[in-house]
């Protein structure tokens, strides 16, 4: 059952040592970390009287896709709600998959093959985030949710369309306020405990512009660590089915060379929920307390609803939980 908001202690470890492309590398490591299995449509859709009812876009994380919601949108769609997921540039069926990363692998040429996700943007996600906004807009309200790096998209949208949206829900998502960036917050003490770090990602050059992760590597060790930080409650073989979900490459600047801070007279203007994963060892509780204390603070008069589940990052195992929480949104939109 969710917890209303508590305070919390803020930790007080340093980060220090950690260079910027480095704690960026943790950041997003383990970001895109999916809840459920298959492939199933993105979307969820109910019929009846739905004119007028609001539309839940949901937006995944890093090295992720519209695969991380089916699990809830099947549980949307069965209580009749309407729901899609989107797939951010270079993500889903449009992602990139280097030639070095299939099976057999060859681990020198992964370190150096380009990405032509190095070119996505924070401004590209917005943008294709705020024409699914605008065509499901028409319908109704739209409560935008956003999970670990897909937060910072919410930023981008809400910064750029603020009237189309009615909501903001961020699970467990990185939101930079007092922040510019999430490789800004991933470098502060609050983050200092992420498991993230621990993710040991690919040494690509600085130059290549991407962030990656081998997903298919067969060592004990890196499954086990990838366990523990993304979803340890989880059985093992169901671990080694979300990993076979992950993409291994993310922009670098998605996370790091653009400034993601919601505009207090634009993102500010919006209704916002933050859904605290309690578990969560990637973004740590003391971050997921900071971000929502320095969005408070931008906007006094415009605060988080906060609301608390006991899960790890890939997000509560049973979707109810979550559904559950997106219909208490979906009442206030109405």
């Amino acid at each position: 059952m969710a917890k209303e908001r508590h305070s919390a202690k803020n930790g007080n470890a340093k980060a220090g040592g950690t260079s910027r492309r480095s704690a960026l590398k943790a950041a997003v490591a383990g970001a895109g970390a999916v809840t459920a299995l298959g492939a199933s449509a993105s979307v969820a859709h109910a019929d009846g009287p739905g004119r007028g009812a609001p539309t839940f876009v949901l937006v995944h994380g890093s090295g992720s896709n519209s695969f991380f919601w089916q699990p809830l949108l099947r549980e949307l769609g069965l209580r009749g709600h309407r729901a899609i997921a989107v797939d951010l540039p270079g993500h889903g069926l449009g992602a990139y998959l280097p030639e070095s990363y299939q099976s057999p692998q060859d681990l020198d040429r992964l370190r150096t093959e380009p990405s032509p996700i190095a070119k996505v943007t924070l401004g590209d996600c917005a943008a294709h985030v705020i024409d699914v906004v605008r065509r499901v807009r028409r319908d109704g309200p739209v409560v935008l949710v956003g999970e670990s790096l897909g937060g910072a998209t919410l930023n981008a949208v809400a910064n750029h369309v603020p009237e189309l949206v009615a909501h903001l829900v961020y699970t467990s998502a990185f939101c930079p306020t007092g922040h510019p960036s999430v490789l800004r917050l991933m470098m502060t003490p609050e983050a200092a405990t992420s498991s993230s770090f621990k993710i040991p990602g690919v040494r690509t050059p600085p130059e290549l512009g991407v962030l990656r992760v081998n997903w298919r590597s067969g060592d004990p060790a890196f499954f086990a660590t990838v366990k523990e930080a993304i979803s340890a409650d989880r059985p093992d073989a169901e671990v080694r089915a979300l990993m076979n979900i992950l993409e291994p490459d993310e922009s670098a600047a998605v996370g790091a060379s653009e400034d993601a801070r919601g505009l207090p007279e634009k993102w500010g203007r919006v209704p916002r929920t933050f859904v605290r994963y309690t578990q969560d060892r990637i973004i740590p509780l003391p971050l997921q307390d900071l971000m929502i204390r320095e969005a408070d603070d931008a906007t006094p008069h415009n605060r988080f609803r906060v609301r608390s589940l006991s899960a790890p990052h890939a997000g509560p195992r049973d979707p109810r939980l979550l559904a559950n929480e997106l219909e208490l949104v979906a009442r206030l939109c109405r």
